[in-house]
């Protein structure tokens, strides 16, 4: 139990690293305006209409970095500085969102199997940490319930790691169309490419980080039933 809770430790702190780092490019490119002088908004309108994607909608959510694609009800939803800002960020952030709209569009199959999962892993993730807990507390007389949360984890691995080429693809189509349609200039565009490689990043590390962790709880448990 002790070698998990070091390990989450460890992968806790790479990610606020990583989120740090994240921030910081962030803030540091969102000072730097495009020299197209489209807002977020403009830039993501843009993208869909050029992908012939006419049935989303772009609006205003609160909260920092807080932008995402809803699939279920096909809206593009940028933060406040995305949305109103001119910028290489506003317009590279806006673009990756939109990536995952023209992904839907186009019947991507890795989002279309992540979107399968959410509601499954909104579940698990609800009780897993009791699960987890509870099996480990029991696992002499109970190993079946740790087990579960070995299942439960799973799926959340299973989450993460197919995440990971859904934001990798809706950052290539974003760059891809930035580039082609010249949205950033030969300056601008090697700043968009750098935001959003380290926003895949927090990814990254998450989908490790869950690996390892299965991992562990694996071993836990197959270390126990040897015993038996």
């Amino acid at each position: 139990m002790g070698s998990i809770w070091l390990v989450s430790l460890i992968f806790v702190g790479i990610s606020m690293l990583v989120s740090m780092q994240l921030k910081g490019k962030f803030a540091r490119y969102s000072k730097i305006p495009l020299y197209t002088g489209l807002t977020g908004k403009q830039v993501a309108e843009k993208m869909l209409k050029e992908n012939g994607i006419y049935d989303v909608t772009v609006t205003s959510s609160n909260g920092f970095l807080s932008d995402h694609y809803n699939p279920a009800n096909k809206t593009v939803n940028l933060s406040p500085d995305v949305y109103n800002g001119i910028s290489v960020a506003a317009a590279a952030v806006a673009a990756h969102e939109c990536g995952h709209a023209v992904q839907h569009a186009t019947a991507y199959k890795w989002l279309a199997m992540r979107s399968k999962l959410v509601p499954v892993v909104q579940f698990s993730s609800s009780i897993i940490q009791f699960v987890l807990i509870g099996g480990i507390l029991l696992i002499k007389v109970f190993p079946a319930l740790l087990l579960a949360g070995i299942a439960l984890f799973a799926l959340t691995t299973l989450f993460s790691v197919i995440t990971l080429p859904v934001e990798f693809d809706a950052s290539k189509r974003a760059l891809a169309w930035l580039q082609h349609t010249n949205v950033t200039n030969s300056q601008e565009y090697p700043m968009a490419k750098d935001a959003l490689k380290w926003a895949a990043m927090t990814y990254v590390v998450a989908a490790v980080a869950s690996i390892v962790t299965l991992a562990q709880y694996i071993l836990i448990y197959a270390t126990n039933s040897r015993r038996e």
